[in-house]
């Protein structure tokens, strides 16, 4: 069994578990695995599952040898991609974290377990693989997708903007802070440890005796070059 993960859009989620969201997108650019989903390449395996009176299962994290979570209710393909509403056992006390999560939007994916029934390739594009047929076995919430880059870069923009908001009304945020936001930006722990304990140190240490927030961004931007 393959595995596919894609950014969790939860389009509503009620308090008895109940909730809707996206399992699979169509298109697109390829995924971390070179691979994209095509429209219809569910159509033969929801009308399998469908004859046999059965579902998809819903795991965690694709733990097999564990319990379901809870239940897939309907799957359906529309012009975006596999659109499934489910309902997690709330009994569960995986299932139970999992809702919590999900309302307070903390999860971040879902994981298609599947097997590859018919692929095409494209000589234009190399190394990538369009999934016509996929023969679906189950749907898994996880906490981080495979197409996560917009995702993380979401946390990161909300994360830098905050920094620069606290900078400017002269509350600068810690040492440790500013190192997470150097974290965010790909900079390795040793790098930004060092920037941030002595060049952002002394900005903040010059901000705080007055000096204009001009100058302490300077300051940052030659912390940064003395590490590179």
């Amino acid at each position: 069994m393959k595995t596919k993960d894609f950014a969790l859009h939860v389009k509503d989620v009620a308090e008895d578990g109940l909730f809707e969201g996206y399992a699979s997108v169509f298109g697109g650019e390829p995924d971390s695995y070179g691979d994209i989903v095509m429209p219809g390449a569910f159509a033969l395996s929801l009308a399998k599952h469908k004859s046999e009176g059965t579902m998809p299962l819903m795991l965690w994290n694709h733990k097999s040898t564990e319990l379901p979570i809870g239940v897939w209710i309907d799957m359906v393909e529309d012009g975006h991609g596999l659109l499934a509403k489910g309902q997690v056992d709330l009994d569960d006390p995986i299932g139970s974290r999992v809702h919590r999560a999900m309302k307070r939007n903390g999860l971040r994916g879902l994981s298609i377990g599947y097997e590859t029934i018919a692929v095409k390739t494209d000589p234009k594009m190399p190394g990538v693989e369009f999934l016509e047929t996929v023969d679906l076995w189950e749907v898994s919430p996880v906490n981080f997708p495979a197409k996560r880059d917009a995702l993380i870069t979401d946390v990161k923009s909300v994360r830098a903007e905050d920094f620069a908001r606290r900078l400017r009304s002269g509350e600068p945020p810690t040492i440790k802070e500013f190192e997470d936001v150097l974290g965010d930006l790909g900079v390795p722990k040793a790098l930004r440890t060092a920037i941030a304990s002595h060049g952002y140190a002394k900005a903040i240490r010059s901000e705080s005796e007055g000096a204009p927030p001009a100058d302490v961004l300077l300051a940052l931007r030659a912390a940064a070059a003395s590490f590179r």
